[in-house]
């Protein structure tokens, strides 16, 4: 089925259209949320979400871009919020946690893991996530489509609705800042 017949479809409330747009586009929404959030479990809620979003707007969706990006846009922006809603619970559990006495709870919570009880890969993969959250939002974003979405520059800048050189300026920013970041983190391993 064609994109224009999905779409009207979806517009008209076919249920079957709306399972065949999940079952097209699930993998891409979760591994897009993956990318940004780095939790599988949120991720999959975050992609819930996504598709509960589409299926209340359809109706508002205008065509000026294709529903794959328009499904970019939505997973980006649910992503984006989760991180949100997620650092203020982490806050807001730290400091509940503080004074209730549970001071070696919020250690853990706060990222300080006992070395010993740490694997070595999940060392380096919360290191490289740690400075992929830390990067801006658009270099983030710019980033996780390029290297985990395998997009091309054109559909970034198409999908983020900037141009390809401020697509190429994005990626450019985010290696050199990752570069930074994780360049002392590896220094310090390696001794």
């Amino acid at each position: 089925m064609i994109e224009k017949e999905l779409v009207e479809q979806l517009k008209s409330g076919n249920e079957t259209a709306f399972r065949q747009l999940v079952e097209t586009y699930q993998a891409m929404v979760v591994n897009t949320a993956m990318g940004m959030i780095h939790n599988q479990t949120d991720a999959e809620d975050v992609a819930q979400d996504v598709f509960i979003q589409v299926y209340h707007s359809i109706a508002d969706f205008r065509s000026e871009s294709s529903l794959k990006t328009w499904l970019y846009r939505i997973t980006i922006t649910r992503s984006l919020n989760a991180i949100r809603a997620n650092k203020r619970r982490k806050f807001f559990s730290r400091i509940e946690d503080f004074f209730q006495g549970k001071k070696e709870e919020v250690q853990e919570k706060a990222g300080f893991v006992n070395p010993g009880k740490a694997l070595e890969e999940k060392d380096h993969a919360n290191a490289i996530h740690a400075a992929l959250d830390s990067l801006p939002e658009n270099q983030k974003i710019a980033f996780t489509l390029s290297k985990y979405e395998e997009l091309s520059y054109v559909e970034i800048a198409e999908l983020m609705q900037i141009s390809k050189s401020s697509v190429e300026s994005l990626l450019f920013r985010a290696k050199s800042n990752l570069q930074k970041k994780l360049i002392g983190y590896y220094k310090n391993f390696r001794r």
